[in-house]
């Protein structure tokens, strides 16, 4: 069994959508821009409830955000 890693579109995101800061998405979902880089990095795997948050954020769909594939 391979393990496997959340991976995200969030930076992608950010830019797609008028270039949005991390500082500012983690003002709108109330946590610090070092959670966001964190998150981006893949170093950092965010709740449910902060996944959802973002999502909701971008007006997509947890899978368009979050991937959850084999690390090989």
């Amino acid at each position: 069994m391979s393990d496997k890693i959340i991976t995200n579109n969030i930076k992608a995101l950010r830019f797609n959508n008028g270039e949005i800061t991390q500082a500012d998405l983690a003002d709108h979902i109330g946590v610090t821009r070092q959670t966001i880089l964190a998150i981006e990095a893949a170093k950092y795997a965010p709740s449910l409830e902060l996944a959802f948050k973002i999502a909701t954020f971008f007006s997509v769909s947890l899978e368009e955000v979050f991937q959850y594939v084999d690390a090989d």
